[in-house]
């Protein structure tokens, strides 16, 4: 049987191309999409998804939400990435087409910087979230206090988790959705398995070999597991060892999200012939080192106290959300020449 293959990583977002490929589902040659993605490790993959693994997640997706034919999603993200690409194919699968932010819908997905945008100032936004049904959040770490706000605004989350290689979320407030099984390896790190999974990595095969396993994909997730539940508890590509201490990156993002809500940071590091990797902190507004400084040592010791400090523009991302530590390093070695 011919499989065709369509690279969305040559293509500019554009809606009406991937209506065409997602109304390919019913045919009976299978359709292999290529998405790009660049994990926090700076490392460039093109993930190939079967269009059975995406109609699948967004049927599972549908349910889970309570998604009924004739409902409607909007799309506020680009379909040149899994979490666009969803929102599309969820809508084929209830028969209706998707609109933007002016319009009423009764469901939408976003990233965390979306959220906080909505709620701190963007007011089509903020109502257009209050109008739907459920709003899913995903694509990187929503902090608590974010969610809490969301809450008092009457906005109804669901958290979700997942990468392009499992067709996007498939953890919706971190319960695994029906099928997919989630466990964890002997170090900690979360694996998946299910119907939602991707077929490889284009032109990397070793790459892909060594994420998966029997049937899992191992992710650089550490997780843990309580009642059912996953927890996301960091990724190794976010830990580094300054002075011989082990720092995670996301806890002190994590962390300084809680008490400084309305900035934005990005921890990251770069070289150091003291510290071996030095911690730096990015943020996108000025901000008070020394009570920066105080919050970080009081909860996880001396060894967290930025070395760097940078106020940019804008914190980078990867594709739609995700924190670019290695472009975040980059600025601060820029900065110092």
């Amino acid at each position: 049987m011919k499989t065709s293959v369509i690279d969305l990583g040559l293509q500019p977002p554009n809606l009406e191309l991937t209506k065409a490929l997602f109304a390919a589902f019913s045919q009976v040659d299978p359709i292999l999409v290529i998405i790009n993605t660049t994990g926090s490790s700076g490392v460039n993959k093109k993930v190939e998804l079967s269009t059975s693994a995406i109609s699948k997640s967004a049927e599972l997706s549908n349910a889970a939400v309570g998604a009924k034919p004739g409902d409607i999603w909007s799309l506020l993200l680009p379909t040149n990435h899994i979490a666009g690409l969803n929102v599309l194919a969820r809508a084929l699968k209830l028969g209706t087409d998707v609109v933007g932010v002016e319009a009423r819908a009764d469901f939408t997905a976003i990233v965390p910087t979306q959220l906080h945008r909505a709620l701190t100032g963007d007011i089509q936004l903020l109502e257009h979230l209050q109008n739907c049904k459920a709003v899913l959040v995903g694509g990187a770490v929503v902090e608590s206090s974010l969610l809490e706000i969301a809450r008092l605004k009457e906005i109804t989350l669901f958290t979700t988790y997942g990468m392009t290689e499992t067709s996007g979320g498939c953890v919706y407030n971190n319960v695994p959705l029906p099928g997919v099984l989630v466990e964890l390896t002997d170090s900690g790190l979360i694996k998946i398995k299910g119907p939602i999974l991707a077929s490889g990595y284009q032109d990397q095969e070793a790459l892909w070999l060594k994420s998966f396993s029997d049937g899992w994909f191992i992710t650089s997730d550490l997780g843990e597991i309580r009642d059912g539940k996953i927890f996301i508890i960091g990724r190794t590509d976010d830990v580094i060892i300054s002075g011989g201490e082990n720092i995670s990156l996301a806890a002190i993002d994590s962390a300084l999200a809680n008490d400084f809500p309305d900035v934005n940071f990005l921890a990251t590091s770069i070289p150091d012939s003291e510290w071996g990797q030095k911690l730096c902190l990015l943020s996108d507004a000025d901000i008070d080192h020394v009570k920066v400084s105080i919050v970080l040592q009081n909860k996880f010791g001396r060894a967290s106290v930025p070395k760097e400090f940078l106020v940019v523009n804008e914190i980078p991302l990867l594709g739609i959300g995700k924190p670019d530590r290695v472009k975040a390093s980059s600025l601060i070695i820029n900065a110092q020449r």
